[in-house]
């Protein structure tokens, strides 16, 4: 709830040797408006004529007062050896938060806070950061979006504003909330950072903060088949799925382990480890895959796959695909059960949902329902390239790489293809070489949430591959992210329509991983330094999460 809004007056005390002092705000407007009254014309024509270049002074000026305090005055990282009529550093600098240097309309005689602004304006310690209506919304109640990008702001070198952040997290984050929280999530994103930063810091302060909410989140592992519930009660203690259903999908409790296997290693307790990789156990082995493809949904009280017959590599069933690859690097390349799944699910993929449009032969990954295949993808699969990419890089098969690179033009085309240079939410793939476009976009599915899928996998394909192409593909999604999503008084908004660059729809939401993955993944993308959060030094964890190996 806001507070109702206040109406104040400024009251002035008047002294009179001969009268009692007074203090009375109606009797002081009475008493300005007969002074008024009382001046000659031509001395309140003075007065207007001056109150009016005032404010003529003031409008010129404002342009200028607002790129002073614009974020084209946060310190961002020094880019070199790039072509720069592509790059420049100074065209960066908006990448080194926008959320927390932005523009807020605020003018005072001295420097502007603007820490202090963001923090009473917008968002600061809340979910999420509305930035047309300049409030925030709550999902958890847990700073998503601090905690979800307190890595970028390191990698980023705004150590000010971390220690600022770090602040938030040590005196206001609390994890003893009556509050139900999504575990996957809550993992991806808050145990995640909180872990990230641990090892980016060394601070205990974040280490201690996810000991304390891994063990909140452990109830969930209380089920009959151990795969654990959607929803947990982090104050209570208790777990449930949710309202409609028992299941769980896959996604979700496939994508949790690198985050409670790493807690595990760094306090020395099991637990966490252990309910995790009994999850990957029991998808091993049970029945209903195809060709290492997995049904979307699980159950939780029988622990075998519901839907079956059905396969996707989009929502609900992608990062199972992406985590079976990350655990097995994050273990040391040693759980073969992990390399086998996915292995076999690379050569299901191509033999069941990879496919090339008539016009253009663009390779793209579909859908299988019950032996059918629906043309249809989300930008969530292009996640693929880079995971892909990844394990060609730790030696498998080379033809990884190969559809890799094909899956990277296609998830560009998606964006270049579309009047806003933005890729919609979901895209269909015409099979038919007389049509006229490759990508078919459906009304429904015309939204775009600022996702990092395709920027993650730029970033993976110009590290491995040091192909300029993919730092200029880059720097395409930024311009139109810019020119599309960016609003002027600070922050990035969702919109609701690719296909129209006149009304676009903002639909005043920007979720956490903006800050988190998209614009973290953008600043690597760009950086010359390659020992900057090296892909041989560190393993990748969530989303872009950093562990050593």
């Amino acid at each position: 709830m806001y507070p109702p809004s206040r109406k104040d007056f400024i009251s002035l005390t008047l002294s009179d040797p001969h009268s009692h002092s007074y203090n009375n705000g109606k009797h002081r407007r009475q008493s300005c408006w007969r002074k008024w009254k009382q001046l000659s014309r031509l001395q309140r024509s003075l007065i207007l004529f001056l109150l009016a270049l005032l404010l003529i002074f003031g409008l010129l000026s404002y342009p200028s007062i607002t790129e002073q305090w614009g974020g084209k005055q946060c310190n961002a990282r020094t880019f070199t050896g790039r072509d720069r009529s592509v790059i420049n550093s100074n065209d960066y600098a908006f990448i080194s938060y926008s959320f927390l240097c932005a523009p807020l309309f605020v003018v005072s005689a001295g420097k502007v806070d603007r820490l202090e602004a963001v923090r009473d304006d917008h968002a600061w310690g809340h979910d999420e950061l509305k930035p047309i209506s300049k409030s925030f919304g709550e999902w958890f109640g847990l700073g998503l979006t601090l905690i979800d990008s307190l890595d970028t702001m390191w990698i980023m070198g705004l150590k000010e504003e971390f220690e600022e952040a770090k602040n938030w997290v040590e005196k206001e984050l609390s994890f003893n909330k009556n509050v139900d929280v999504n575990l996957f999530e809550t993992t991806i994103r808050i145990l995640g950072g909180l872990l990230s930063s641990y090892h980016l810091t060394g601070d205990q302060l974040f280490l201690e903060k996810a000991k304390d909410l891994g063990s909140r989140l452990m109830p969930a592992f209380k089920t009959p088949s151990k795969i654990p519930f959607s929803d947990v009660n982090i104050g209570k203690g208790t777990a449930h799925p949710p309202r409609w259903t028992s299941d769980s999908t896959l996604a979700e409790v496939t994508s949790i382990q690198l985050e409670f296997r790493e807690l595990s290693r760094l306090t020395q307790d099991p637990q966490y480890q252990d309910v995790v990789n009994e999850i990957m156990k029991l998808v091993h082995k049970l029945p209903g895959k195809q060709d290492g493809l997995v049904p979307m949904f699980i159950n939780t009280n029988s622990g075998q796959f519901t839907h079956k017959g059905v396969f996707t590599l989009g929502a609900r069933a992608d990062s199972y695909y992406e985590y079976l690859l990350k655990q097995w690097l994050q273990g040391g390349k040693t759980e073969d059960d992990l390399l086998e799944d996915y292995l076999q699910a690379v050569e299901g993929v191509k033999k069941h949902l990879v496919k090339q449009t008539g016009p253009s032969r663009l390779t793209f990954v579909g859908e299988l329902s019950h032996n059918r295949f629906n043309p249809k993808m989300d930008h969530l699969v292009c996640f693929l390239p880079g995971t892909l990419a990844l394990g060609a890089h730790n030696n498998l098969p080379g033809d990884h790489m190969d559809l890799a690179v094909q899956l990277m033009e296609t998830c560009h085309q998606m964006y270049t293809q579309m009047e806003t240079g933005l890729s919609p939410e979901i895209a269909h793939f015409s099979l038919q070489a007389s049509d006229g476009r490759d990508v078919i976009v459906k009304p429904a599915d015309r939204h775009n949430l600022l996702r990092p899928e395709t920027v993650e996998s730029l970033f993976y394909m110009y590290r491995f591959t040091k192909d300029t192409k993919y730092r200029d593909w880059g720097w395409q999604i930024l311009q139109s992210f810019n020119n599309y999503t960016k609003v002027s008084g600070g922050g990035y908004t969702s919109i609701n329509n690719v296909r129209d660059p006149v009304n676009p729809g903002p639909r005043d939401k920007m979720e956490s991983f903006f800050l988190g993955e998209t614009l973290k993944y953008l600043y690597l993308l760009f950086s010359d330094d390659m020992e900057l959060l090296s892909l041989d030094k560190y393993g990748p964890v969530s989303v872009l999460r950093l562990v050593p190996f």
